[in-house]
């Protein structure tokens, strides 16, 4: 049984329909990206899978149990964590304490301070920022703040929508190096991602989304040789 199963979903924002028909599966200790232009429905899907959004048909399954119609903190104590696109942080608010937001269900929260140095341990540039206010860090800093912060909820799948937009190549790089790491700890990980070839070098398999539909999907060493995968995305 896949650790999440999502069955020929449709998802609309009001009357327009995002998503048409999407089924994908995620197994437990994969990395899976999801790729695909703008517009394709990537961020909706994941919202969908979180709870912010509804699917007006189809289901979806983590562990067999259907959460589609599950209120978003349901999920998240389920194990199902979504790092946004954009960090959200509190940007008036410490290092610290935003990692401590993470930590609300109360599993996590009653593991907070373990939780905690285990994510400095992991990232310890966050430790020695630990006292500053979100604002006054660098868009990669901001980042791991973000994924530390997912990391806190104890995901069992932790979802990322664009880890790397807006960051410098360097900083991006550290960025895939760390999602590599979480998933060494048996962490899953669903990934959305613009930078397509560095999200398919990182992933076990893939799926890429055009209008709201699968056009492609495979083993990610496989899709990253595809020829139209290649000139849509790749440049090449």
């Amino acid at each position: 049984m896949p650790l999440l199963s999502v069955e020929n979903i449709d998802v609309f924002y009001g009357d327009v329909q995002i998503i048409h028909g999407l089924s994908l599966i995620v197994k437990e200790g994969e990395v899976v990206s999801i790729v695909g232009g703008n517009g394709a429905g990537k961020s909706t899907l994941l919202r969908t899978i979180s709870g912010l959004l509804q699917p007006r048909s189809g289901t979806i399954h983590f562990k067999g149990e259907a959460i589609h119609k599950m209120a978003p903190e349901r999920i998240v104590e389920r194990g199902i964590v979504h790092v946004p696109e954009g960090r959200k942080l509190f940007s008036l608010m410490s290092v610290a304490d935003n990692l401590h937001m993470g930590a609300y269900t109360p599993k996590a929260h009653k593991l907070r301070g373990e939780s905690l140095r285990k994510v400095y341990d992991f990232l310890p540039r966050l430790s020695e920022r630990q006292k500053q206010t979100a604002m006054t860090l660098s868009g990669g800093e901001q980042q791991m703040v973000a994924i530390g912060r997912g990391l806190m909820a104890l995901p069992v799948i932790l979802m990322l929508d664009e880890p790397s937009l807006g960051l410098a190549p360097i900083m991006a790089k550290s960025i895939f190096d760390l999602l590599r790491r979480i998933a060494d700890t048996g962490v899953t990980v669903l990934l959305v991602e613009q930078d397509v070839g560095h999200s398919l070098r990182l992933s076990d398999r893939a799926y890429v989304l055009e209008h709201g539909k699968v056009a492609l999907e495979g083993k990610a060493e496989e899709l990253i040789d595809n020829k139209y995968i290649k000139s849509a995305y790749l440049g090449m």
